[in-house]
């Protein structure tokens, strides 16, 4: 079950690859005339994917800085965050499935849950205040951050060491993940949440990440292969981001498989509490 997953995940992002290589080379005067210079680009990607990979949103920073140097236009600024981190992402899904334990069943169903949570979603989300879900979802994860420091603590249970999940905690599992799936599509993002849920059913912390990213490497470049279609996003920006985020990717898998339990569990408790702060900062800078 496991192998098909990775060779699901080898054919659609290999056709996402042919796809926007197809396009690059038939605009490649056009793009290499567009804004920045490869090797800060390619520097850029190596940083971003590295901080990805640990769950800090590589759309929010991405977002900050192409409209702080002007590299990209906003009509094609949604189309570059999904097209720069397709081949990174699916890097780190084969990187962490490869590498770390997961009961098969737990892993396919899991990222089944969010995919189907990121297709069916919109339809529920986007009539409830989206202020109101980053408010609710950042006081929820804070209270995450809050059990898993006092675990570390001894103040009450910490999590657990399990691979996988079933009966009761696999159904809560699924319908979260489902509704972090949905939450996606208005804009909260779907790692820190994921990480607490793991975290709270008894899983090891690092069981997150296959999931995490097996989630996202299915559903981020069927998006990205309609943007190519249209055009609508940075060619130059795609090319080198994408292509040295592999290297950020890489280094950051290297650093969370030498991290002990004890550890991971510290970068759990910090990447969950600073995606709480910006659910809570947005939540209040919107109604300011």
């Amino acid at each position: 079950m496991v192998q098909a997953v990775l060779v699901l995940i080898v054919l659609v992002n290999g056709l996402f690859a042919w796809r926007f290589f197809q396009d690059f080379r038939a605009h490649r005067q056009e793009a290499l005339a567009e804004p920045g210079s490869g090797a800060f680009l390619g520097a850029w990607g190596a940083v971003v994917f590295f901080l990805s990979t640990f769950g800090i949103s590589d759309f929010a920073l991405s977002t900050v800085f192409y409209r702080m140097r002007k590299l990209v236009e906003d009509a094609k600024l949604p189309g570059t965050l999904n097209t720069q981190c397709a081949i990174p992402v699916a890097v780190m899904a084969l990187a962490y499935i490869s590498a770390i334990q997961v009961e098969p069943v737990t892993l396919v169903s899991c990222i089944a849950a969010q995919m189907a949570g990121a297709y069916l979603g919109p339809r529920f989300v986007v009539k409830l205040p989206v202020r109101t879900l980053r408010v609710c979802m950042g006081v929820g994860l804070i209270l995450a951050a809050f059990f898993v420091v006092a675990g570390k603590f001894g103040w009450v249970p910490s999590g657990g060491e399990a691979t996988g999940l079933s009966g009761g905690k696999l159904v809560l599992a699924l319908g979260l993940l489902f509704a972090y799936g949905a939450l996606n599509n208005v804009g909260i993002g779907s790692y820190a949440p994921t990480m607490a849920t793991i975290y709270a059913l008894g899983m090891s912390p690092a069981v997150a990440f296959p999931i995490m990213m097996g989630a996202c490497t299915f559903s981020v470049p069927l998006g990205a292969m309609e943007f190519v279609r249209l055009g609508a996003y940075g060619r130059k920006i795609t090319f080198f981001v994408g292509l040295f985020g592999i290297v950020g990717v890489l280094a950051a898998v290297f650093v969370v498989k030498s991290l002990n339990l004890a550890m991971l569990q510290w970068v759990v408790a910090a990447v969950v509490l600073y995606s709480a702060l910006t659910l809570l900062h947005s939540a209040f800078a919107e109604r300011a």
